[in-house]
């Protein structure tokens, strides 16, 4: 009988037979770790010179954490490698993406619709929703999960969420509106700094042609979503459907009937927020308080 991967393995990592994008990183870490330690550094003096934390250096080295192409660059530059580490860093993009995280099974169905959505309505009041994330936001999250992730895993899945951001820059994009609730914008989820590149990217995807932002505000007396986040997602030639996910159980509804109570519960939400341009401005005066 063939091994299956074990618990919090994706498919696509070493137990789905890359095993020699491992050693790729493995290798680097280890030329890492020999360029640092003749410089007579130690690992939070190199990632103090080049703008990163003790624990990401750490984890490069001992393949932990993808050995992102900028890393190799500014420790080749700073430890004088000779072009050894730079030269390599072709190699980890063509790595990456043969190593791009297949979503979990229990999410596959959606993410193959999501990809051929030609409309995203969201209704968000525990996170961002997953297509407005910054990476370091992202990363907060499955940082957060428990049981908890290994930095491996979180990395897999960050990665596999901002591409499939790629849905809101190609030609044509879906049409996209997102109601989020204002606490979700108040909370300094992942710290301070978290939170100001989350807002600012809010404000960017805001301002897109194609997408309305609204914020339900905390004030508000009347609310239709107290049931809880959902999406509703249009493919291209096919019926919408819905998606809810809670505490990590996910379900896809198709039924015509409960599609139609969520989607009319969507546009009471719709009604009951702010405006889009009102969202904006309140973003605006969010990140002006910090």
């Amino acid at each position: 009988m063939a091994a299956q991967p074990g618990p919090g393995i994706p498919p696509g990592s070493e137990a789905d037979g890359t095993d020699e994008v491992a050693d790729l990183f493995r290798a680097l870490g280890r030329q890492i770790k020999v360029a640092r330690e003749r410089a007579g550094l130690s690992q939070k003096e190199l990632g103090d010179r080049i703008g990163y934390g003790e624990e990401t250096i750490s984890s490069v080295e001992r393949a932990r954490r993808t050995p992102q192409p900028e890393l190799l660059l500014a420790v080749d530059h700073l430890l004088d490698c000779g072009g050894l580490l730079a030269s390599a860093a072709e190699d980890v993009e063509r790595a990456k993406t043969r190593r791009r995280v297949r979503h979990p099974e229990w999410f596959r169905d959606y993410a193959r619709l999501e990809a051929e959505a030609v409309e995203l309505c969201y209704f968000a009041n525990q996170a961002v929703p997953g297509l407005f994330q910054t990476q370091e936001y992202a990363r907060a999250v499955f940082a957060s999960r428990q049981p908890f992730f290994d930095e491996e895993t979180i990395e897999h899945r960050v990665t596999a969420r901002m591409a499939r951001q790629e849905l809101m820059t190609r030609w044509p994009p879906p049409t996209v509106s997102a109601i989020i609730q204002e606490g979700i914008l108040r909370q300094p989820f992942g710290g301070a700094a978290v939170r100001r590149g989350q807002l600012e990217q809010l404000l960017r995807l805001g301002r897109l042609r194609h997408v309305e932002l609204q914020v339900m505000p905390t004030a508000s007396e009347d609310h239709a979503g107290m049931g809880g986040p959902f999406t509703l997602l249009t493919p291209k030639g096919k019926p919408q459907v819905a998606y809810l996910e809670v505490q990590h159980f996910s379900r896809l509804i198709t039924d015509a009937e409960e599609v139609r109570v969520l989607a009319a519960k969507h546009g009471s939400i719709r009604g009951q927020a702010l405006t889009p341009r009102e969202s904006l401005r309140l973003l605006e005066k969010m990140l002006g308080d910090l």
